[in-house]
């Protein structure tokens, strides 16, 4: 079993947690769970259903001595399908059913009737999840709009009855086929969130009181480090009904493209964002800003190169706090970075930074 990846403070808080002594080796399993778990990674099987099979019959009718064959095809099996719904946002609903199958076609019957076919299996999936086969290791589709669809597990042909057999020199024929098997496929589906604007930061930058006060998302808030253990999303409503989508990522770390504090499983989901919005506490208790900022930076080249290419906000949080606007021009001295000052706590700032992120959203518009 695979020891839990992370910060040595979020493991001494896991294990406080979960009753755990000190020199334990932590796993996921090992922390406490919740009905609203996110969950972003599963794995499922996918059976299409099997073909009915064919009939053997002969019409059989007074003053009809000689019929005929009239036997009908089984019906095709039903197929697996994948589709894009916007009304959910996690795969936590698949986590607890990982097998599903469609229905087998009818068997054919005699005066020539088909089967009936077999109903189709829709799997409602978030928009923003890849789907890989899970054998071979290969993206089958990236399902990122809403109503996209694949099918993942087609269902078997029917078998043909023995009137399909009926030739001139066999008049009476006694085959027929049976139905196909549906295809089996082994999947392993990946949620990465869809928003507009991504927040990253390291572990009490104040990212989360910061979308909380800006949308109606409400994540766990608390003055430990790792208090957001999964990804969040919020709408931000600004002035003359314009919005746009927001996200959340846990804290990242030293090392998180190499999965410190599985800093690489939170990034994929700032991969789709337009906006990077990096938080910086200018005010620490203990660290420093400017090397906090650049740890960030270092990060997202090493994880990916066209993730740290991407458009950039930096924001000074916690600049209510007494010496904030020289911590600020410290800051910016020393990074040659522009930041926007605020306080997720008093509000102050944040209309000018709503406004900041709405304008390079729609920079390509107006050219």
């Amino acid at each position: 079993m695979t020891p839990l990846r992370c910060h040595p403070s979020f493991l001494a808080v896991a294990r406080r947690a979960t009753d755990r002594p000190d020199d334990s080796v932590l796993t996921m399993k090992d922390l406490p769970t919740s009905k609203a778990m996110f969950v972003d990674e599963v794995d499922i099987v996918t059976i299409g259903g099997a073909g009915g099979n064919g009939c053997v019959s002969f019409r059989r009718e007074k003053f009809v001595p000689h019929g005929g064959p009239d036997g009908g095809n089984g019906g095709r099996g039903g197929s697996v399908y994948l589709v894009a719904d916007d009304s959910y946002n996690t795969l936590q609903h698949l986590a607890g059913k990982h097998h599903w199958k469609a229905q087998r076609g009818g068997h054919g019957l005699g005066k020539n009737c088909h089967g009936k076919g077999g109903l189709d299996v829709h799997v409602r999936v978030p928009p923003g999840t890849m789907v890989y086969d899970a054998e071979r290791n290969i993206l089958l589709k990236d399902l990122a709009a809403q109503d996209d669809t694949i099918c993942v597990a087609p269902g078997g042909a029917g078998g043909r009855g023995n009137t399909e057999f009926k030739s001139a020199t066999n008049q009476a024929p006694r085959q027929c086929e049976p139905g196909q098997p549906g295809q089996t496929r082994m999947l392993h589906l990946e949620l990465r969130l869809i928003a507009d604007a991504g927040l990253i930061g390291k572990p009490n930058a104040g990212k989360s009181t910061l979308i909380s006060r800006l949308s109606a998302a409400r994540p766990k808030i608390a003055a430990y480090p790792f208090t957001t253990l999964h990804p969040c999303l919020g709408i931000v409503e600004l002035s003359h009904y314009r919005r746009f989508v927001m996200a959340d990522i846990p804290g990242l770390i030293e090392g998180a493209h190499r999965g410190a504090g599985l800093g690489d499983e939170f990034l994929r989901h700032v991969e789709r964002t337009r906006v990077l919005v990096h938080v910086v506490d200018v005010c620490p208790l203990e660290g420093d800003p400017v090397e906090d900022y650049r740890v960030i930076r270092k990060e997202l080249k090493l994880y990916s190169a066209s993730l740290a290419a991407k458009r950039e906000i930096v924001v000074a949080n916690k600049m209510d706090i007494t010496g904030g606007d020289e911590a600020l021009k410290r800051f910016q001295k020393a990074t040659g970075v522009k930041a926007i000052g605020i306080s997720a706590v008093t509000g102050k700032g944040l209309e000018k930074l709503t406004e900041a992120i709405w304008k390079v959203l729609h920079e390509d518009d107006r050219d």
